[in-house]
């Protein structure tokens, strides 16, 4: 609930309590947020903190350009339309074997601190142990020059980063130095893109917990719906084309159904972050050692 309003030029910065307590809170883990659980909806520039002060989120409108969205959409579109099993919880599924979860059209690309069961499989059929546990994505692996493509608008996420919310991107910028398994120029490791996906109520896991979340939508077509949410402050920020959330991830959140207004419409969401463990594995490896396992893994069509 807002429990206080102050405007500032054009910015209105609000002050937010908990609607219900932590207990209450844990139980509607993993369910679907509904809309009768959020009072108010941003739509306009905006910061949030709690009670006791700590910042929720600053959402930014129109402040990204419309060419390097352009330009990542083009390039990311195809692969960000492939169709995995591996969201798990956030889903609503409650199985335990993976290719039993409900298909999404949500995809990675940069690095990542995971093999999948396929490379697991691969590793074991060639009799091979990788230097570490960290890969290069299957994107920026087969498609570089789709890869570079991409890279403009996550320079202009970073940047806004830095901007918005220093004090958090000083610490991930930090990290990220000390790693050349990273998105160059950076505070990232890695990107997340998802296609007309409603999560279930999660905080974020893998990411840096010293940093702050972001997320970025690309739109194709009309849909309503889709706003992300805090359903404990019972708000929810309605992100579209062009604009910016920065937002505590490790507060339960999740998103509004998509309701799709003409046929084929698209949700693109990007979300851009790092991950601790790929730091703590790499960061005593050099240049040299980043291109050799890149190339060996490339080799054995990882």
């Amino acid at each position: 609930m807002i429990i206080k309003k102050d405007k500032k030029g054009s910015l209105m910065v609000y002050t937010v309590d908990k609607n219900f307590d932590d207990d209450k809170m844990k139980s509607l883990m993993n369910t679907f947020v509904k809309p009768s659980q959020i009072d108010f909806i941003i739509d306009h520039d905006a910061d949030v903190y709690t009670v006791e002060g700590k910042l929720l989120l600053k959402f930014r409108k129109g402040v990204l350009p419309e060419k390097n969205i352009d330009l990542f959409y083009d390039n990311i579109i195809r692969h960000a339309m492939r169709e995995t099993t591996n969201r798990g919880s956030t889903t609503g599924s409650k199985n335990k074997n993976i290719a039993d979860n409900p298909k999404t059209k949500t995809n990675i690309f940069g690095f990542f601190d995971k093999w999948s069961p396929r490379q697991k499989f691969l590793f074991k059929k060639k009799n091979f142990k990788p230097a570490v546990n960290v890969r290069e994505c299957r994107f920026n692996q087969d498609e570089p020059d789709k890869f570079a493509k991409t890279i403009p608008l996550i320079l202009d996420i970073d940047h806004l980063y830095a901007k918005l919310t220093p004090q958090q991107y000083k610490l991930q910028r930090a990290k990220a130095d000390k790693t050349h398994f990273k998105i160059k120029g950076t505070a990232f490791t890695t990107i997340t893109t998802n296609i007309n996906f409603q999560t279930t109520i999660h905080t974020d896991k893998g990411d840096d917990p010293d940093g702050f979340g972001n997320l970025v939508v690309i739109q194709k077509g009309h849909y309503s719906g889709a706003q992300t949410c805090f359903p404990q402050f019972g708000i929810g920020v309605d992100v579209r084309q062009s604009d910016i959330l920065f937002m505590d991830v490790h507060q339960p959140h999740a998103n509004l159904p998509f309701i799709s207004l003409k046929p084929h419409a698209i949700r693109l969401s990007i979300v851009s972050y790092l991950r601790p463990s790929i730091i703590s594995l790499t960061k005593h490896r050099t240049h040299k050692f980043f291109t050799k396992h890149n190339a060996t893994l490339k080799r054995i069509k990882m």
